[in-house]
């Protein structure tokens, strides 16, 4: 695997791209890696650390951070997406676009609200082959936790949502027109209780889901909120540690598009994925169809 920093040209902004050792690779897979609201790009390569895949999953993985800062660093307005257009143009043209067979967004939280909201866009939905959502939303929701949320320092206002989170909340609700796969990942503390059924899986006319056998991980994820460790809840995330995930898929979906839903056992929010079940979620993304970016030009 080679780490590279890269300068975004027209921004000035610097992102990292995680890239397969050999040069001049063909069916490489691209995951853009999304950080949360408060997070940074660092923090998102440690939480979803595809990277560790790169070569034996022929991946690119690029993983940029958000602009604003205020009241927390967050995915906002144009010039961020402008900033991700780039980033995306960037690996088509430093790759080839004929050696990318499938792209993919991926985010926590925040970035897997603005994942759902640039699949709206016309840009991301005509490149964009699939959708992996980090506890960041849900086609067809799943109602969250009682008490879920950014917990509160003694002494300190509790978080309130801002209004453009609020905005992206909504979209979760209403179907996006583009076509692409969908893969959700949550842990289990944060929600009431995950959907038997999937709006995503009925569009695309696929089976009821079926369970696969559990993804034991007897290592840790790389990362958690240590910030919060203090005062963090279960729903927020506690210290990173093993785990067990549950893995449902929603079989025979048209054109093979990949729908499935992963629920970590005893996880809150911001727990790091565990190394097996990382390599799972990578592997159906390789899996999945793809094609968008060789059909688009320029």
């Amino acid at each position: 695997m080679t780490t590279e920093t890269v300068v975004d040209e027209g921004t000035g902004r610097k992102f990292t791209v995680d890239r397969p050792t050999e040069d001049g690779a063909e069916g490489l897979t691209f995951i853009l890696n999304l950080h949360g609201g408060g997070s940074v790009g660092h923090w998102q390569r440690e939480y979803f650390p595809a990277y560790v895949h790169v070569d034996s999953h022929k991946l690119v993985v690029a993983t940029p951070s958000a602009a604003t800062k205020e009241p927390a660093r967050m995915w906002v307005g144009e010039a961020d997406d402008e900033h991700l257009r780039n980033v995306v143009e960037y690996v088509f043209e430093r790759f080839g676009r004929a050696n990318i067979k499938s792209f993919w967004l991926a985010g926590h939280s925040q970035g897997g609200m603005t994942s759902n909201r640039l699949m709206r866009t016309g840009y991301f939905a005509d490149r964009v082959d699939g959708w992996l959502s980090l506890s960041g939303g849900r086609l067809g929701p799943a109602e969250s936790a009682p008490g879920f949320g950014p917990p509160t320092a003694p002494g300190r206002e509790p978080f309130r949502p801002t209004e453009a989170i609020t905005r992206l909340r909504r979209l979760a609700a209403e179907l996006p027109e583009a076509d692409f796969s969908f893969i959700f990942a949550i842990g289990e503390r944060e929600i009431v209780a995950l959907p038997e059924t999937s709006p995503w899986a009925e569009r695309y006319g696929a089976g009821a889901r079926v369970e696969q056998p559990e993804v034991v991980d007897s290592q840790a994820g790389k990362i958690y909120d240590t910030m919060r460790k203090a005062h963090s809840t279960p729903q927020w995330g506690l210290e990173a540690g093993p785990g067990t995930a549950k893995v449902f898929v929603y079989p025979d979906a048209k054109g093979g598009r990949v729908i499935a839903d992963v629920v970590r056992l005893e996880k809150g929010h911001t727990e790091g994925l565990e190394p097996k079940i990382t390599e799972q979620i990578v592997t159906m993304i390789v899996n999945a169809p793809g094609g968008k970016a060789q059909a688009v030009a320029g």
